[in-house]
C-alpha cells in the first residue's frame, strides 16, 4: 500500500484526535483506585494500560486497515517488514501509578524500520506533538525545531535507566558521571517519550537510553527528525526504532555526544 505525503498527513490528524480523545478518558482515571500487575521485575501493567490499548487498537484500525500492530500489550498483530502502527499506550506507567503527572501516550505508524507518522500526547499538559514524513512536527498546531545549542558544555540531557536489563549497568553509569561533567545537566523523567517530544521541540539538546522497545521511541524518532534533529543507535545506526539503544539530539551536538557515548561502548 502507497501512503503520499499527503496521506500521512491526514492520518496524523486523526491520529491526534484519536489521542487527545484517549488520553483524556485516561487522565480521569484515578492512580490509587487502579489495579496494578507486574509482567517482570520492577515492569508494571494497570487497567489502564490495557484498556487505552484496546481503545487505540479499534480506532486506529478504523483510520488504516491494512496496518498491523506492535504495540507494548500485545494487541493484535504486526505485518512483518509492511506497516505497522506501533503503540505505547501509556509511556510512564511508573510514573502513573505512584500519581507522578509525567506520562503519555505515543503512537507511531512505520513500514518497516521507516517512521511515517509520530504523535505523543500528554494529557497533564495538553500538549500533543505530532507530525508526518516531510510534513515537520508541531506543538499543538504550532511549527517546533530543535534547538540551536551546538555544543555538549552548553547542553541539557535527558536519560533514563534501564528498570529489568542491567547487562550494562557498569559501563552506564560511567557514561552517566561522564556527561554530568560535560553538560550542564542530565534530567530523568520516566518517560521515553516524552524525553523524545522535549528534544524535538528545543527544551532539550539530547536523550540516550539503551534497553528500549520499538514502541518507546517510533513516534519520537520521527518527530525529531522532522524537527530537524538526528536518531540513531548507539553506533551510528540508523534503526533506533528496532535496535538496542538509542541517542537523539538536535543534530548540532550529536557528534560530541557520540565520542562520549563511544569511549564508553566501544564498537
Amino acid at each position: 500500500m502507497n501512503l503520499t505525503d499527503q496521506d500521512l498527513e491526514r492520518i496524523a490528524r486523526e491520529v491526534d484526535q484519536l489521542s487527545i480523545e484517549i488520553g483524556g478518558w485516561m487522565k480521569q482515571q484515578s492512580a490509587a483506585d487502579i489495579s496494578t500487575e507486574l509482567k517482570t521485575f520492577n515492569n508494571l501493567v494497570t487497567y489502564v494500560d490495557k484498556e487505552s490499548e484496546r481503545r487505540f487498537v479499534e480506532g486506529l484500525h478504523s483510520i488504516l486497515p491494512a496496518a498491523g500492530f506492535v504495540a507494548e500489550e500485545g494487541t493484535g498483530e504486526p505485518v512483518p517488514g509492511g506497516l505497522n502502527w506501533i503503540i505505547d499506550p501509556l509511556d510512564g506507567t511508573t510514573n502513573f501509578v505512584h500519581g507522578l503527572n509525567i506520562w503519555c501516550t505515543s503512537i507511531g505508524l512505520a513500514r518497516g524500520s521507516e517512521p511515517l507518522v509520530g504523535v505523543i500526547y500528554d494529557p497533564n499538559a495538553n500538549e500533543l506533538f505530532s507530525g508526518s514524513r516531510n510534513r515537520g512536527a508541531r506543538l499543538n498546531e504550532k511549527n517546533i525545531r530543535v534547538s540551536q545549542v551546538n555544543t555538549l558544555s552548553k547542553s541539557l540531557l535527558a536519560t533514563g535507566f534501564p528498570y529489568d536489563d542491567f547487562g550494562r549497568e557498569e559501563q552506564y553509569f560511567l557514561l552517566l558521571r561522564a556527561l554530568t561533567h560535560r553538560t550542564r545537566g542530565i534530567r530523568r523523567l520516566g518517560s521515553a517519550a516524552l524525553d523524545m517530544a522535549w528534544v524535538a521541540c528545543g527544551r532539550m539538546e539530547a536523550f540516550y537510553e539503551y534497553g528500549l522497545n520499538s514502541w518507546d521511541v517510533a513516534a519520537g524518532t520521527l518527530l525529531i527528525r522532522e524537527a530537524g534533529g538526528m536518531s540513531t543507535t548507539f553506533n551510528g545506526g540508523d534503526d533506533p526504532i528496532f535496535g538496542e539503544d538509542l541517542i537523539c539530539s538536535n543534530g548540532d551536538v550529536y557528534e560530541e555526544l557520540l565520542e562520549v557515548i563511544r569511549t564508553i561502548f566501544p564498537l
